[in-house]
């Protein structure tokens, strides 16, 4: 089969850090072209691409705000590379199908994000030919989905290979967590559960650009970090995450926002770490109660879970990541859509 992949160009595909989209991306083309099939990416500037890449765009931070030398750009590709593959296979955003909604290809648009119904809606007036929306969870399949789209749910996945799986880590080793340094992700929770719990928190993620979340960032998670129960060690790649995750006795995911479904919890459940989440988004979709994780709603329910992480089944936590989330199980899961 020959799979063209697009998509938008502001982060490297992959990613060395932050990008969770980009990195999901190449895991499943490299997936793609060890089962034997041809994969097209297109990507932004310093992507890399197991299969064949093609460049647009630039760099840089997301703009909500349609670009329209960026669509025309897209549109071009896409009209010469169409005719030479099988289906077409779309991460960015939903416009860039809009000229081939009628061509017979087989065309699927994966969301990981909360969707805006009103544009699948506009979709749907056009009867598109062959399109399948796919998003990371039940969760978010239900904010988009309408009488006429037909929608699968694919979570997002780990590259397997690269994460150390530890099954003697300890229950009573530090706390993680990983994320965007955002208020949404809920790194101030994390540090509220240490301290109650008295409990090291090792924490990593990018700091953001935004005004109002380095704000948040510089007066509400910097003061509290000691370099001794609260730690910051900045942005990590997949060698970092093995050992930070690995040798952690949990992972704590308190968001505040509508999670789609967070890849960190796959690279945890590859660790074998277990997961602690509020109950937000698709995060519950992740996570067996008792056996991989907890799943709560504050802060104080947390704190009590965190005595309680012994009795979690690391090996349990591995096995659901070879099983449900592998970069090699969701390859298969998106290629069973692109034959369907």
């Amino acid at each position: 089969m020959r799979i063209l992949l697009l998509m938008d160009p502001f982060i490297p595909v992959p990613p060395k850090h932050y990008g969770g989209i980009e990195r999901v991306v190449f895991d499943i083309a490299e997936q793609y072209v060890k089962l034997g099939h041809e994969v097209t990416l297109i990507a932004g500037p310093n992507s890399k691409s197991p299969g064949s890449l093609i460049t647009y765009g630039e760099n840089g931070a997301l703009d909500p705000k349609i670009d329209f030398k960026l669509l025309k750009s897209v549109f071009s590709i896409l009209k010469k590379e169409i005719k030479n593959h099988d289906v077409l296979h779309n991460f960015g955003r939903l416009i860039f199908l809009a000229p081939f909604l009628r061509h017979r290809i087989p065309k699927v648009q994966t969301y990981m994000r909360y969707v805006n119904r009103k544009n699948i809606e506009r979709f749907d007036w056009f009867s598109p030919r062959n399109l399948t929306y796919t998003a990371v969870s039940n969760a978010i399949v239900n904010t988009g989905i309408t009488t006429k789209s037909k929608w699968k749910t694919v979570y997002n996945c780990a590259p397997i290979d690269q994460f150390e799986f530890r099954q003697n880590t300890p229950g009573d080793s530090y706390l993680a967590f990983l994320g965007r340094l955002e208020r949404c992700k809920g790194a101030h929770s994390a540090i509220k559960v240490a301290k109650l719990t008295n409990r090291k928190l090792i924490i990593a993620g990018n700091i953001s650009e935004l005004p109002a979340e380095k704000a948040y960032f510089h007066q509400e998670i910097e003061p509290l970090i000691d370099g001794v129960q609260i730690v910051y060690i900045g942005p990590v790649d997949n060698i970092q995450k093995n050992e930070l995750l690995g040798n952690a006795a949990a992972l704590l995911t308190p968001v505040e926002w509508f999670e789609p479904f967070p890849i960190i919890i796959p690279e945890a459940y590859a660790c074998g770490t277990p997961v602690l989440g509020f109950d937000n988004g698709g995060i519950a979709e992740g996570i067996e109660q008792g056996i991989t994780g907890f799943v709560s709603t504050s802060v104080e329910e947390m704190t009590a879970q965190v005595a309680k992480i012994s009795e979690l089944d690391r090996q349990a936590c591995r096995d659901k990541a070879i099983s449900t989330y592998s970069d090699l199980k969701i390859a298969n899961n998106y290629l069973a859509i692109y034959k369907s």
